[in-house]
């Protein structure tokens, strides 16, 4: 059972709070399915700072992020991926204060079924229902400069380093914050919902890496999500989180062991209590878990490589 945090309640949109000694934030009034009460901007020291996730195209909330940077220094401009609802102001933001935007890279390869659905997870509240989850993509985003795992990005007060985490998407990127041993983790880990893994771009295999990846990091005490309120417990979360999808896959690989070949026919007996119209969202879950069954080696396809349509058997 994974541990959601408390809601995120009493949103004042615009309004610059500050949620640390060093870290301020402001929400973003794009309320939804996979962005929950907003995006939560991040502005990370004082005099010379740091933004993290300037967030979506809203006059709003532009106007707001140049009323919260008043007299500040804009020193770096870090993207944790470049979803719609992350990047977009960053170009704003770069051409305001000149600082430089930095990032994984762009986008990867991007869905070729522009009608089909993305994938769909459980939300905090609503363990049992499942609902779609198709985010849009900036594609115009890139970095000024690209990061790679490991690298430092450091201002007057304030020193990053970068943790890159594929899986929601092939370029996301967590910046942990020494000095405060926290770890905005963009949507990479949340506390009110799991997380879009949606092929081609988003990876299964890679996403449970990464999470264990992140339970190799000590230094963590309390994850800042772009969305919703932080992580301050966040091992036992991560690893419920990993707990979570692993035994999902168990499920799938269950289904293909008992004879079922066709995501259709998995989702039918796995999702037996989800509305029939939430099905084909049902249906990327399942394929995202059965390429990281073909990529184990536990699973393979009767002919040809993994796909919607495709039919499974077990390895």
């Amino acid at each position: 059972m994974i541990p959601f945090v408390p809601p995120l309640e009493n949103v004042v949109y615009g309004r610059v709070e500050q949620v640390s000694p060093l870290i301020r934030r402001v929400i973003a009034k794009n309320p939804s399915k996979y962005s929950y009460r907003g995006t939560g901007t991040y502005i990370v020291g004082t005099g010379d700072v740091a933004v993290i996730d300037p967030g979506p195209l809203l006059d709003g909330h532009r106007e707001a992020l140049m009323a919260a940077l008043e007299g500040e220094r804009v020193r770096a401009i870090l993207v944790t991926h470049c979803h719609s609802d992350h990047s977009p102001l960053a170009a704003w933001l770069h051409e305001y204060t000149g600082a430089p935007r930095y990032a994984f890279g762009p986008h990867g390869e991007i869905d070729s079924d522009p009608d089909d659905t993305d994938d769909s997870e459980e939300a905090n509240g609503d363990p049992g229902v499942e609902v779609s989850s198709k985010e849009s993509i900036d594609m115009d985003f890139a970095p000024d400069i690209a990061l790679v795992d490991g690298e430092a990005v450091a201002g007057n007060g304030w020193t990053f380093s970068t943790v890159h985490t594929p899986g929601h998407t092939s370029n996301h990127l967590c910046f942990a914050l020494a000095e405060e041993s926290a770890l905005f983790s963009g949507d990479h880990v949340m506390g009110w919902s799991t997380t879009v893994v949606a092929p081609p771009d988003g990876d299964m295999r890679s996403y449970c890496d990464s999470l264990t990846k992140l339970l190799g990091r000590p230094g963590d005490n309390v994850y800042w999500p772009t969305h919703g309120n932080p992580i301050t417990d966040p091992h036992p979360f991560v690893r419920a989180y990993l707990a979570h999808r692993l035994d999902r896959e168990a499920q799938v690989l269950g289904a293909v062991r008992g004879g079922l070949s066709l995501i259709p026919d998995i989702v039918a007996v796995l999702y037996t209590a989800v509305d029939v119209g939430l099905h084909k969202a049902a249906g990327r879950s399942v394929y995202a878990h059965l390429r990281k069954l073909v990529a184990d080696g536990a699973v393979t396809t009767i002919d040809g490589e993994p796909s919607m349509t495709a039919a499974y058997i077990a390895a």
